[in-house]
């Protein structure tokens, strides 16, 4: 039941009292000022290395070839090795159960053309699942599909800026472009995370680019998506198994990284997750470290501000005030001033954190600074149920003692 009279009582202690009520307001409000500062910057940290592959799925790997360093079977040093559409279906059929998306790709720069505008541009020829595997945004139109694959059609889908650069404000789904001198239409136009680099690319249909470009059945990469039910480490055991496959079917020495690497965002982040782990735990030692310093700050100063009130609590005990009230008004002042004190820090470093966020991420690539309300306020929680205890344990003993034993003290 809210007592007005005991409120009135509570600020007007807290007002006669000025300098011993900053000062534990203060020990709160810098441990939770500190606590909020720590969690920013490592969160802004973890949002970094998001934000590195922010443009792939994180579930992807990237098979790579080049030539050999190493000499095999009686083949030398220096053999190109080229990766074919039977090593693309190997890989699909040998690891189906373990594969949720799968992609070939072969670079090509040409000059794309549409009336009087002309540029150069990256040209990925892919298949369908490409769509998913580089997260593409699509904000026209479609992506690839399966029929232009088969009809090996002349379609291809152009990125955001790729469109400014040619039509400019102009519409550009199904107009047709001019790419190395062959006509395209197109059937899509993208955006993606990854930047600039990532909208002024263009793709087509990975069966096009080897009926016109080499009339072959070459691929330059071979790009999939495991399973995401796969945990990190079976995901890495399926990457390493892989690769052994492959270097046994293309020939080539179990140790040459320069002919053929898989690049696997699971142990990548694998890695980010320990390195983040271990930042976390550190982070938890300094604010735990905080957090009991300003708990033992407000304590000190609550086992003051009853020694020093102990006269004051006699004379209310004479005049027929109970235990339980004088406990309840130290208790009530301890959580209103944690209370305030907390919310006045959390206040603080969410604001130091928004001032400097845009600096951080210029100079040391933290991006975005913020700390989960949950955890600070959960911190906050903790201090004020330390205030609470601080408050309660002396003024329990204090209110217990004679009136006149509580007169006589000093």
């Amino acid at each position: 039941m809210f007592d007005l009279d005991r409120w009135r009582e509570i600020f007007q202690s807290i007002n006669k009292n000025r300098l011993r009520s900053v000062m534990s307001g203060f020990t709160v409000a810098f441990a939770i000022l500190l606590f909020t500062l720590l969690f920013g910057i490592v969160s802004g940290l973890s949002n970094s290395f998001k934000g590195a592959f922010a443009d792939d799925a994180q579930n992807s790997m990237r098979v790579r070839v080049w030539k050999t360093s190493k000499p095999f079977k009686g083949l030398q040093t220096g053999r190109r090795i080229q990766l074919r559409n039977d090593d693309y279906n190997y890989v699909a059929d040998e690891y189906a159960n373990k594969i949720q998306y799968q992609s070939a790709r072969i670079y090509k720069n040409f000059t794309i053309k549409y009336k009087n505008e002309a540029s150069t541009y990256n040209v990925r020829a892919v298949n369908p699942d490409h769509q998913f595997l580089e997260k593409t945004i699509i904000d026209e139109g479609r992506f690839l599909n399966e029929r232009d694959l088969r009809e090996k059609s002349k379609s291809i889908v152009i990125g955001r800026l790729v469109k400014e650069d040619l039509f400019g404000e102009r519409p550009a789904l199904g107009k047709r472009v001019n790419v190395n001198g062959s006509s395209y239409l197109v059937i899509g136009i993208f955006s993606d995370e990854g930047g600039d680099n990532e909208e002024r690319m263009a793709y087509i249909p990975v069966t096009t680019a080897q009926m016109m470009y080499g009339n072959n059945d070459y691929i330059s990469q071979i790009v999939l998506g495991y399973n995401p039910n796969l945990s990190l480490d079976r995901a890495i055991a399926f990457g390493n198994q892989m690769e052994r496959d492959l270097r046994k079917k293309l020939n080539i020495h179990p140790d040459d990284q320069s002919a053929l690497s898989v690049r696997n965002m699971a142990e990548a982040n694998k890695g980010v997750g320990q390195f983040m782990g271990i930042l976390y735990a550190i982070v938890i030692l300094i604010g735990s470290g905080t957090l009991v310093a300003g708990i033992i700050g407000i304590s000190n100063i609550m086992i003051f501000v009853i020694k020093e009130r102990t006269k004051e609590f006699g004379i209310r005990k004479a005049l027929g005030a109970v235990p339980s009230s004088i406990v309840g008004m130290v208790v009530q002042e301890s959580v209103l001033i944690t209370t305030i004190a907390g919310y006045l820090g959390l206040s603080l470093g969410t604001y130091i954190l928004t001032l400097i966020g845009d600096s951080l991420e210029e100079d040391y690539f933290i991006k975005d600074p913020s700390v989960s309300p949950g955890i600070v306020i959960g911190a906050t929680i903790v201090l004020i149920l330390s205030g609470l205890i601080a408050g309660y344990v002396p003024a329990k003993r204090a209110a217990n003692i004679k009136p006149i034993e509580a007169l006589r003290a000093d």
